[in-house]
């Protein structure tokens, strides 16, 4: 059955559209025309705004796209959508806003004790890591999934604790302090070990684990999270066996091994930029011990 008979707007989200348009206007209102406003401003590079516009449309390809609507009928693309919108867009964020902006955001009243507190490597670790791998707990997953506001909530508070995540790895704060080459590495292993307990338990269960994949009641009141429930009435639907023709143990394998994948590919290029990074730094440091030495020779 096509997904087509969900409407327009549960395919292509037109308001989410408008929010993101909003999100980017104001992105170079404050990034440009009001740049004068903020201290030590530098111009925006053209890496940043394209950084930024990247995230908008990848934003947009998870959240906004059928992808959105499909990741409520499949596990495969639900993972995706986890895995772009956690390990993907947070860091392109971090390093398309530039530190002038973040600086003056991140010492709000209100913000500056959270992320102070949640940012630190070790706590941002867990945090991410224990909340990602709580939300995919059975009972929890189907429970969030069949609540609007819960919905919303975690996946805020998940995306908040993502960029909280990848602060260490890739900010460009001048004055922070930050984690050395050999730390970043660490950093990253850790990260790819603490999330694949969540990966395992998906991959390796031999029955369907949640009831809003597999259950047609309860994947219908879940599906409200995207399709108007007055469309949904006026449908004929069983459950989500309609729109696939894999079972939904072979889909929720699927989902879990891609997750695993993407979530390697990202850390995979990020840990070899830290270690080309750290290689060239180890070098220049070399060079520059050098010459000190041999300008204390030659006098």
């Amino acid at each position: 059955m096509p997904i087509s008979i969900f409407g327009f707007p549960a395919l292509w989200s037109p308001y989410f559209i408008v929010v993101l348009l909003f999100m980017t206007v104001l992105y170079f209102f404050v990034t440009v025309k009001w740049r004068g406003d903020f201290k030590d401003s530098e111009p925006l590079t053209k890496r940043q705004s394209l950084l930024f516009l990247s995230a908008m449309l990848i934003l947009y390809a998870v959240k906004g796209s059928p992808l959105d609507l499909m990741g409520h009928i499949m596990m495969t693309y639900h993972m995706v959508q986890m895995a772009v919108l956690y390990l993907v867009i947070p860091p392109i964020l971090i390093k398309a806003i530039p530190w002038w902006v973040w600086k003056p955001v991140t010492q709000l009243p209100v913000v500056k004790h959270v992320f102070a507190f949640a940012a630190r490597p070790l706590i941002a670790l867990i945090l991410f890591n224990g909340m990602f791998s709580f939300y995919h707990i059975p009972l929890i997953f189907d429970f969030i999934k069949m609540s609007e506001t819960l919905h919303s909530l975690y996946t805020v508070i998940l995306f908040f604790l993502a960029i909280c995540m990848w602060w260490p790895l890739v900010n460009e704060q001048p004055e922070s302090k930050g984690l050395d080459g050999l730390k970043k590495i660490g950093y990253i292993f850790a990260n790819g070990i603490l999330l694949t307990p969540a990966c395992a338990l998906i991959i390796f269960a031999s029955s369907p684990l949640y009831a809003t994949y597999s259950d047609g009641t309860a994947w219908l009141k879940a599906m409200e999270l995207c399709v108007p429930s007055s469309t949904l009435s006026g449908l004929n639907l069983s459950g989500p066996e309609l729109f696939s023709n894999m079972a939904v143990v072979e889909d929720q394998k699927t989902g879990g091994i891609v997750m695993k994948i993407i979530q390697e590919i990202v850390y995979g290029v990020v840990l070899a930029q830290v270690f080309f990074d750290w290689f060239r730094k180890e070098e220049e440091d070399a060079d520059k011990i050098t010459e000190a030495a041999l300008a204390r020779h030659n006098k």
